[in-house]
């Protein structure tokens, strides 16, 4: 698939995301789907009561695969960059902690998202946040500027992660901190799942091997580079999302090779350090 063709299916994909209000998963599937189940995947994968509680309604989109900003310990009047924003979640959360004295910058590479955040912002009143159209491999933000990159299972999306982590090292200050929750892969998935666009929009396809993702970290420079958490991505999730179901039917998929893809799927949570 090339780089361009990826892009857009990602988009027209989220873009619909956008549009329905809700996550990537139809209304009836008991996993993902309407607000408060967007809120039990959330719970699963590491936010609390009071941070769900905590941003305007329709800012959770249950899209994440773990809470970056519960790892990144925000302080009061840092600039935060959220690669990847989509409706606002995790900018609103990290608004909170920075403070008035602090800033939240999202960019997202979808209009209709950005649309979205915006007025998300507008409904809670955020003055220290605001949103940007923009690709994560080409960040709309200034050298040296930013003091915390955050990122929740976006970088996955991009079809250059090299080029994502060496803009994520060119926007952050010396001394600034690198946090993602990211999904990357145990093993190499079939090629029939690897050549699926279907599956790229998944989140499957897209994902790099666990130890080339933490390379490709350290070469773009990142000190540090430490693995806080790593698990099984919630299985029911994929099991019941339509999107993998209907990859599942369509690339004829068998049983055995359904849960095997499962198994190899993993959430890692990983920091890095601009030291240098």
């Amino acid at each position: 698939m090339k780089d361009k063709q990826i892009k857009k299916i990602v988009k027209e994909g989220y873009a619909k995301v956008a549009k329905q209000g809700n996550s990537c998963c139809a209304s009836a599937n008991p996993c993902c789907g309407s607000t408060s189940l967007a809120q039990d995947i959330s719970r699963k994968i590491g936010y609390n009561e009071e941070e769900l509680k905590a941003v305007p309604e329709g800012a959770n989109l249950g899209l994440g695969c773990g809470n970056p900003v519960a790892l990144a310990s925000l302080r009061e009047g840092e600039t935060v960059l959220d690669l990847g924003s989509g409706a606002g979640f995790d900018c609103f959360l990290a608004a909170s902690r920075v403070g008035k004295t602090g800033r939240v910058i999202g960019v997202d590479m979808t209009p209709e998202m950005i649309e979205k955040a915006r007025e998300n912002a507008r409904k809670g009143s955020y003055q220290n946040v605001e949103f940007r159209l923009g690709e994560i491999e080409n960040l709309p933000v200034a050298d040296d500027s930013v003091d915390v990159v955050i990122s929740n299972c976006v970088i996955n999306l991009a079809p250059d992660k090299r080029t994502a982590f060496k803009e994520a090292f060119r926007v952050l200050k010396l001394g600034g901190r690198l946090m993602v929750s990211d999904v990357v892969l145990l093993k190499e998935l079939p090629n029939v799942i690897q050549n699926s666009i279907e599956a790229y929009v998944a989140c499957l396809s897209g994902a790099m091997l666990r130890d080339e993702y933490i390379g490709t970290i350290k070469t773009a420079r990142f000190q540090e580079v430490t693995v806080l958490d790593e698990t099984i991505f919630p299985v029911e999730c994929l099991a019941n999302d339509p999107a993998a179901q209907t990859i599942i039917k369509d690339l004829k998929i068998s049983p055995e090779e359904s849960q095997n893809v499962a198994d190899s799927v993993v959430s890692i949570k990983i920091s890095a350090v601009k030291s240098i």
